[in-house]
C-alpha cells in the first residue's frame, strides 16, 4: 500500500523536457489519464469485435486503428517524447516545446474516422478518397506551421483550416445527399454534425497553443486532450451504438469472407459465406443438333 501511495510520475526526470516553455509534471499526469482512456477504449472495441456478426466488423477494425494510434501517441507525449523546440514568434522570446507526435496521431487516427463516416453515408469511393486527402492536407499544413518560427506559420494555418472547411462542406452536402437515399438522414446528421462540430474547435486550440503560443504547453494539452477524447473514443462508441440499429445490406456494406459482394448477385440464394467455393458448377447438357434443311440443290 505504501508503494502505491509513494508512486510518482518520473517521466520528466527520465526524459527531460526541451525548450524554455515546456510540459510540466501536472500536464504529464493528465496525458497519462488520456492514455488510459484510449487504451481502455481500445480493449473494449477489440472485445466487441469478437461479438460482432461476420461481415459486420468493418467499423470495429477502423476504430481499432484510431484508438491504437492514439494510445501510442499519448503514451509518447505523457512520457515527454516526440517533441522538438521551436522559437516562439508572437509571445515571450524563447524556445517552445512542440510535440510533432500530436500531428502523427491526427494524420493516422483521423483517417479511419473519415472512412467510417463515408461508408455510413454511402458516398462514392472517389468522395471518400477526396475527404481523406483533405484531412491529410489539413493536418500536414498545421504541422508545418507549428514548426515555423516566424509569423509565416499563419499561412499554413489558413491552408489547413481551408482544407477543414472543404471537408466539412463535403460531409454535410455530398454525404447528406446519399444518406437521404439510404433513409438514414437523422443518424448521419447526428454523426457528421458531431464530428464537424468538434473539429471546428481545433482551429481555436491551434491558434492559442502551437500557433499563437498564448497558453502554456500543459494548458494546450488539456484543451486538445479533451477534444481528442470526444473526437475519437466517444465518437467511436457512438458509431458502434448507432450502427447496430442500421441494416448493413441497406447501407450497401457487403463485406464477406469472399470480398465485397452485392446482394443483387444472390437475391434469393443462401448467404455468400455458406456457398462452397470448391463445388464444381453443373455442366450444361449439349444442345441437340438442328435438323437438316432440304433444298432443291441437294435433292436428286
Amino acid at each position: 500500500m505504501n508503494v502505491l501511495v509513494a508512486r510518482t510520475n518520473d517521466a520528466l526526470k527520465i526524459n527531460p523536457p526541451v525548450g524554455d516553455f515546456h510540459l510540466v509534471t501536472n500536464g504529464s499526469d493528465w496525458l497519462w489519464a488520456v492514455t488510459a482512456i484510449y487504451a481502455l477504449s481500445l480493449l473494449v472495441v477489440i472485445g466487441l469485435t469478437y461479438f460482432a456478426k461476420a461481415g459486420e466488423k468493418i467499423f470495429h477494425y477502423l476504430f481499432t486503428i484510431s484508438l491504437f494510434v492514439g494510445t501510442i501517441s499519448y503514451f509518447a507525449m505523457a512520457s515527454d517524447l516526440g517533441s522538438t523546440p521551436v522559437e516562439t514568434s508572437t509571445q515571450d522570446d524563447g524556445l517552445r516545446q512542440i510535440f510533432y507526435v500530436r500531428y502523427i496521431n491526427w494524420f493516422v487516427g483521423w483517417t479511419p474516422l473519415v472512412l467510417a463516416i463515408g461508408l455510413i453515408s454511402g458516398v462514392s469511393w472517389a468522395t471518400i478518397i477526396f475527404n481523406i486527402a483533405l484531412t491529410w492536407i489539413w493536418v500536414s499544413s498545421w504541422l508545418s506551421g507549428a514548426l515555423v518560427a516566424t509569423t509565416y506559420k499563419w499561412g499554413f494555418f489558413v491552408f489547413g483550416t481551408f482544407a477543414y472547411f472543404l471537408l466539412a462542406a463535403s460531409l454535410l452536402t455530398s454525404g447528406l445527399t446519399t444518406a437521404k437515399r439510404l433513409n438514414i438522414t437523422k443518424s448521419y446528421l447526428i454523426l457528421a454534425g458531431y464530428l464537424v462540430f468538434f473539429w471546428f474547435l481545433y482551429p481555436i486550440a491551434w491558434g492559442v497553443d502551437d500557433g499563437g503560443n498564448v497558453i502554456s504547453v500543459t494548458s494546450g494539452f488539456i484543451y486538445i486532450g479533451i477534444l481528442d477524447l470526444f473526437t475519437v473514443p466517444f465518437f467511436a462508441f457512438a458509431v458502434l451504438f448507432l450502427i447496430t440499429k442500421l441494416e448493413y445490406r441497406s447501407l450497401n456494406l457487403y463485406f464477406t469472407q469472399y470480398g465485397r459482394v452485392a446482394p443483387a448477385e444472390y437475391p434469393e440464394g443462401p448467404a455468400v459465406e455458406k456457398v462452397d467455393p470448391t463445388a464444381t458448377p453443373a455442366v450444361a447438357e449439349p444442345a441437340a443438333p438442328a435438323p437438316a434443311v432440304t433444298t432443291p440443290e441437294n435433292t436428286v
